[in-house]
């Protein structure tokens, strides 16, 4: 059986931490489902410890495509296309971009700037906006995080950082960001593929991470009905508040280094 299995693993992953990481699908996927985000991170950090580190970004994003894509098609009933569209085509540019360049900007000076915005994001109320200028604005959004997830991997707390306030309803924000984390891995995926990565190694991997990930986010979706809307936005402020904290964390360690 330890043979059969290890012949479906890459020669960089052992059977343990591949069963210990399908487990982290369910739990982080299930996170994501209730609250909307964190699931993505702590799945990042997962597999931080036990990936190449070649291999890393382009298998998370995977990983995230079908955590996403299981959570956008539960609540597929609840996401706000008028947000979604312009995201869409800021997303494809850019992870266009990202497949051509690397950040110019500092890494520590990055994070720190980013943790820093998102927590004056998530704590501030937006000013209402004409659809227009909400349109313009989530183009921006979809460029620019999708841009940095080629390089970070993990970018929901920026996307919720605007999702959560535009919208007044939890289904909504869960159903709305999941559909736009879904195209943004998938793009990304799609560029790593177009600059040559080698999935095919790591394929029965994924589809029992994918599996796994679904079996959380029905979990978690089931506790999400049972939120009370204060009780959501709450949680969803602390989980995107504590994620900005760690990035600000990150970004200082590097600074004073």
């Amino acid at each position: 059986m330890q043979s059969f299995l290890s012949v479906l693993l890459p020669d960089s992953l052992g059977i343990l931490a591949a069963l210990l990481l399908i487990a982290a699908s369910v739990v982080t996927s299930a996170l994501t489902a209730a609250l909307g985000l964190g699931g993505g991170i702590a799945m990042l950090a997962a597999l931080g410890l036990a990936l190449p580190v070649p291999a890393l970004i382009p298998v998370h994003g995977v990983v995230q495509l079908g955590s996403n894509a299981g959570r956008a098609l539960l609540q597929r009933r609840h996401a706000e296309w008028r947000l979604i569209w312009p995201f869409l085509v800021g997303s494809v540019i850019g992870a266009a971009l990202g497949a051509r360049f690397v950040v110019a900007l500092p890494e520590a000076l990055l994070k720190t700037g980013l943790g820093l915005f998102i927590l004056v994001m998530i704590w501030t109320k937006l000013p209402a906006m004409k659809l227009g200028a909400q349109r313009l604005l989530f183009g921006f959004v979809g460029l620019f995080s999708t841009f940095l997830t080629m390089f970070f991997g993990a970018t929901g707390p920026f996307v919720a950082a605007f999702v959560g306030p535009a919208l007044s309803n939890r289904m909504q924000v869960i159903g709305t960001h999941a559909v736009m984390m879904t195209a943004q891995h998938l793009f990304k995926v799609v560029a790593f593929v177009a600059v040559g990565f080698a999935f095919a190694e790591w394929l029965p991997f994924l589809v029992a991470m994918v599996v796994a990930g679904f079996i959380g986010t029905a979990l978690g979706t089931r506790i999400l009905k049972g939120l009370k809307e204060e009780n959501f936005r709450l949680g969803f402020r602390l989980v995107v508040s504590l994620l900005a904290l760690d990035l600000l964390r990150r970004g200082v360690v590097l600074l004073l280094a």
